[in-house]
């Protein structure tokens, strides 16, 4: 796959040549047999995709989060570059989610966040997902909305993306047509695509994930109106899961509330 450097994503954030990028969410660090890379938003500077936790974030590695993940007291179970809630079954036809986008402070170039929405991923090889990415390489944060449907590379939006503007993120399936549509009601656009996909539709997903293992100070972010198929989130059982790296858990996600929000809260990088 292309690789290019991530600091061309936060200089020209939303051109068509971002299509081509290459980045790797689930932090490897190289590719091979042993680790392939994994589905979802992809970042040049790891060489693979971002939709699958990792065992690993920083130094590579691919494990699928499940009910035997390891836990803490006081903490969710370990989700690696993720956190969140997924639900897990079968045949899920839509995810729908709102956010309000952080304005973050930068640790280091190395930090990248993307709050997201999809179908996949956890368990599965398939990733149909939605977001808005936060990259720091260039120091200063630089927002950008995207979707991807793995094995194809990510699309990044041209539209605007600012800290404080409210995003509403739906990824519904009909048969084998996904549409994905994000919305910047406070800027007053929406981007809807249309993709056909055999996706394995095992997961629900509504998730905070770092690809490369490092967040910036996001504070905390309320992910609101979570809905699976039409009905609460609540109502399928969902797992919530804690990102971690090798110093440690990097945030926190609270209880489910009113069967459909819920908060992630940064703790450290």
């Amino acid at each position: 796959m292309p690789v290019i450097s991530r600091r061309v994503l936060a200089a020209s954030i939303g051109t068509v040549a971002l299509a081509a990028t290459a980045i790797c969410g689930s932090g490897c660090t190289h590719s091979s047999a042993a680790h392939a890379p994994t589905p979802g938003l992809a970042h040049a500077r790891f060489g693979g995709h971002l939709g699958t936790p990792a065992a690993h974030p920083v130094t590579g590695g691919v494990a699928h989060v499940n009910a035997a993940a390891t836990t803490r007291k006081g903490y969710n179970i370990n989700g690696y570059n993720w956190s969140g809630m997924v639900a897990t079954g079968s045949g899920f036809t839509s995810t729908k989610s709102s956010w309000v986008e952080p304005s973050v402070t930068c640790n280091s170039s190395n930090d990248l966040m993307a709050p997201w929405v999809g179908i996949d991923g956890y368990g599965s090889n398939s990733v149909e997902q939605t977001g808005v990415a936060t990259d720091c390489s260039s120091g200063s944060p630089v927002y950008a909305a995207w979707y991807e449907m793995y094995p194809q590379n990510p699309v990044y939006y041209s539209n605007t993306v600012r800290a404080g503007d409210h995003i509403t993120a739906t990824v519904t399936r009909s048969g084998t047509s996904y549409t994905l549509t994000l919305a910047d009601t406070t800027r007053g656009w929406t981007k809807t695509t249309t993709k056909s996909y055999r996706g394995a539709n095992a997961s629900a997903d509504f998730v905070m994930e770092s690809p490369t293992g490092a967040y910036p100070k996001f504070g905390t972010v309320n992910f609101t109106g979570s809905t699976v198929n039409g009905s609460a989130l609540g109502n399928f059982g969902p797992v919530a899961m804690d990102a971690s790296n090798n110093y440690g858990y990097e945030d926190h996600t609270g209880a489910l509330t009113g069967g459909t929000n819920f908060s992630i809260s940064y703790l450290h990088e």
